[in-house]
């Protein structure tokens, strides 16, 4: 647990130091030391003016560094056309590491983990390879401009590390039960452990600092009004808007995704993403709202305006016989600034909307909780600034008249953008109690949980109008994972004999006896199918169970066998009894294996209801579970036996469900 925080903590650190870097190397460099960001390189310069505290001599751009000229058309064209450029390169970059090295980089890898974590292996998905490309190409992919995150591949990236960690300790290396004992209940020994990574990561992340203001929080805020009632009206709008916002992303993205998986667009991954990282940066330049990064972009909407503040969205009328307090600035009328800013945010948030749809998906480290949240965060802060306005100008009006009085801070705009975030997140994702938690963590801002709690609800209950499935289970459902949703209820009254294998008119159970199969014959067996193991029975005819063993481990002890055992060869007898009969010595040397055995393989009679069998699968995260009657093997049913079953019942093709 302890090293599964410090590399997860450390790469998470990186990653964003390496993201900021990059970000604004893609409109210039530092000249005092290359690898400081922007921020960092004006923190370190003797000549930067609070007015013009993001201009120093230090931190040039590359037209200015190219031609001697801070401004002017040639400047911004030239400008223009490297940040492109750059946006190309670093997309090309990583659409290609993850093609060449590790495939199963791209994306956000929840839906993955999800079916990991049920109990289904997808081997070589948290592996060495896919830990190390998906830590570059994140930076790579976010760099580049994109509209995705890196919040959602970071839980790939943190699952890597502990499948990295479990590898060196035979307790979990051995037991894929205890590597997902997270599945589908939580318990309290894994609460604890998960606790202490979290707990080590934090500080780990807390000695990095990578956001510069010795604070854990992505997006800190610190409002100075309290919210009021009549507020929750404009919250629970923008907890509508989520959810309309989350059904129409999931059904555009899943019908563009379905769209990429069954015609040509799917064999050319590496132009598709040039192609929208093109789209995407020519579009995005001319606006400052979305020319800068995501997280930059929610910081600032997230940000209340105080005295100090030198965004457009900031740029009010002040009244000159003013004299209050910093942080206690009363409701003014918006400035020539913040109509400007409105109708830059009102294009930036139909550009997100659009672009976010086509770049999720696509096959590079992608996450949605950023895209989601600028979303939310740009409609949210449109919506307080109308709110702000209409206060100021109608504080007579009943709505306002109780609590809005003239000269009053009423109106905090940025936290309308905080809720619209969480709406947004909350109706994409279909997360309530989890995404109130996640908004804490990202702002600190717990006083205002009843506005947060109003808009998740409200979202989560609009969109489940529409459809019950969140992305990431949609995601699922399209690639034909092997997942049973926990949410899904079985109500047929079917048996385990109607599920299991094999059928009436199907071939026999493959299976091995204890004390007769030849190496040859369990060699064959295992070249000629592709089951992930098989039962063991005492002979064919009396078909009583013994144990079941896995594929895999079979494989493995032939090989190491007939390397290392003097004797072992096709005719030698495997025995899976503990002891091996005494053979004359004539006979070939016996093979024991009862080492690979598992002697109690999960198993129910062919009368339990299906319901039951269902709620095993999902509690237990089985693979497969044996068939018995009085003991005597009669078949197997298996997970995708289950989901074919489950889609029979719904009237689906249950061929059309299956991984592949």
């Amino acid at each position: 647990m302890l090293l599964i925080g410090l590399l997860s903590g450390t790469l998470a650190g990186v990653i964003d130091l390496a993201v900021d870097w990059m970000t604004d190397l893609k409109e210039g460099v530092c000249l005092s030391a290359f690898y400081y960001s922007h921020e960092q390189c004006c923190w370190t310069s003797n000549e930067t003016t609070f007015d013009d505290r993001d201009k120093c001599p230090q931190w040039q751009t590359w037209a200015e560094l190219m031609t001697g000229h801070a401004e002017g058309g040639g400047v911004y064209v030239l400008n223009y056309f490297l940040y492109v450029l750059w946006a190309l390169l670093f997309s090309f970059l990583a659409v290609s590491l993850v093609r060449v090295f590790a495939p199963y980089a791209c994306g956000s890898g929840i839906p993955e983990i999800k079916t990991i974590l049920s109990g289904f292996i997808i081997r070589g998905y948290l592996g060495k390879w896919t830990l190390l490309i998906k830590t570059v190409t994140l930076v790579l992919a976010v760099s580049s401009g994109l509209s995705l995150g890196k919040e959602g591949p970071l839980v790939h990236v943190a699952c890597c590390c502990g499948n990295l960690f479990c590898s060196l300790f035979s307790k979990y290396s051995k037991n894929e039960g205890k590597r997902r004992e997270v599945s589908y209940y939580f318990p309290l020994k894994t609460l604890w452990r998960s606790f202490f990574a979290a707990l080590v990561a934090a500080f780990t992340l807390r000695a990095i600092n990578p956001f510069g203001n010795s604070r854990l929080v992505l997006f800190y805020v610190e409002y100075h009004t309290p919210w009021y009632m009549a507020e929750l009206v404009p919250f629970i709008l923008l907890g509508v808007f989520g959810g309309l916002w989350g059904t129409l992303f999931i059904r555009a993205n899943i019908a563009w995704c379905r769209r990429r998986k069954t015609t040509l667009l799917g064999k050319y991954p590496v132009l598709e993403v040039i192609v929208v990282t093109g789209v995407t940066a020519v579009l995005a330049f001319p606006n400052p709202y979305t020319r800068r990064s995501t997280s930059e972009l929610i910081s600032e909407l997230f940000n209340d305006c105080g005295a100090l503040e030198s965004s457009q969205l900031c740029d009010y009328v002040n009244n000159p016989n003013m004299s209050r307090p910093v942080d206690d600035i009363p409701d003014r009328p918006a400035g020539p600034g913040v109509y400007n800013a409105l109708w830059q945010l009102a294009l930036a948030l139909v550009f997100k909307i659009v672009i976010t749809i086509f770049t999720f998906g696509m096959k590079i480290p992608s996450g949605l909780f950023i895209p989601s949240m600028a979303v939310g965060a740009i409609a949210g802060r449109i919506v307080g600034i109308a709110v702000e306005q209409m206060a100021y100008h109608h504080h007579d009006w009943l709505i306002f008249k109780n609590w809005c009085r003239p000269g009053a801070d009423c109106v905090t705009p940025g936290l309308y953008a905080m809720v619209g975030a969480a709406a947004c997140l909350g109706g994409v994702t279909r997360m309530t109690v989890s995404l109130v938690v996640i908004m804490f963590e990202l702002t600190g801002g717990l006083e205002y949980i009843v506005p947060l709690m109003a808009a998740a609800v409200t979202s989560k209950w609009v969109a489940d109008a529409f459809g019950k499935e969140g992305i990431y289970e949609s995601h699922i459902q399209l690639n034909g994972y092997p997942y049973l949703d926990v949410r899904d209820e079985f109500t047929h009254r079917t048996l385990a004999t109607d599920v299991m294998r094999p059928r009436r008119n199907d071939p026999p159970l493959a299976v091995l006896t204890q004390d007769s199969t030849t190496v040859e014959d369990a060699e064959a067996l295992i070249k000629d199918t592709d089951y992930n193991g098989f039962p063991v029975v005492m002979s064919r005819e009396s078909e009583r169970l013994i144990g079941f063993v896995q594929r895999r481990e079979l494989t493995a002890a032939i090989k190491t066998a007939r390397q290392k055992q003097d004797g072992v060869v096709s005719s030698s007898v495997v025995y899976f009894t503990e002891d091996a009969p005494q053979l004359p010595a004539s006979n070939p040397q016996p093979l024991k294996l009862r080492r690979v055995l598992n002697l109690s393989p999960f198993t129910v009679t062919d009368h339990t209801p299906m319901e039951t069998v269902v709620d095993i699968f999902r509690k237990l995260g089985l693979r497969q579970c044996l068939v018995t009657r009085s003991g005597r093997l009669l078949g197997i049913i298996t997970k995708k036996d289950v989901l074919r079953h489950m889609a029979q019942m719904m009237n689906q093709d249950p061929e059309s469900i299956m991984f592949n």
